[in-house]
């Protein structure tokens, strides 16, 4: 093989951290909340997201589906066992509470008075709540009202949004790229 033949690497070669390590380990001061998310496959893909990027924890609301459930540990592949979740009912109670604690909270959302995500810069030693919504009906709009800010990602083809678990992704790798 040539030396400058991309050779994939193994698993082992990866070296990820167990579990146990992750759970230990220092995580990126933001969160995720699902409200109302129908695809119990988004929220697998969501916690995947999650572990990758290494969030504080991740919020469940209203209808949106909790593990156990063969749907989201397919997605998952194992990390609804390293992150951290926590299933609350009301997303607009979630978002109040954390306020209070000093979190920023952020919907992503196409609002009047969104800030593109191109030009979100976060703030030194804040932590933040990124909020995302239903897959028809999006953040809901009392949420949207009582968030700190409202991010949108920008968008240049004939749809008008992104699927939930690119949507995370997105944000997520935006967030750590900025810190």
């Amino acid at each position: 093989m040539n030396k400058d033949t991309p050779r994939k690497l193994t698993l082992h070669e990866l070296n990820r951290l167990s579990v146990d390590a992750f759970k230990t380990v220092e995580k990126f001061p933001y969160c995720l909340i699902l409200e109302n998310i129908r695809s119990l496959n988004n929220v697998g893909s969501v916690f995947r997201t999650a572990d990758a990027f290494r969030a504080e924890k991740l919020y469940l609301c209203g209808i949106t589906g909790q593990p156990p459930h063969r749907d989201i540990t397919k997605t998952a592949l194992g990390a609804t066992e390293s992150v951290n979740w926590e299933y609350v009912p009301d997303a607009l109670t979630l978002v109040k509470q954390l306020q209070l604690d000093g979190w920023l909270v952020a919907a992503i959302e196409q609002a009047e008075g969104s800030t593109s995500l191109t030009d979100f810069s976060p703030i030194a030693n804040k932590s933040y709540a990124f909020i995302l919504g239903n897959e028809v009906t999006g953040v809901g709009d009392e949420v949207v009202q009582l968030a700190d800010l409202v991010l949108e990602i920008p968008q240049f083809g004939t749809k008008h949004s992104l699927n939930i678990a690119v949507t995370a992704g997105i944000v997520c790798w935006d967030f750590l790229q900025k810190l």
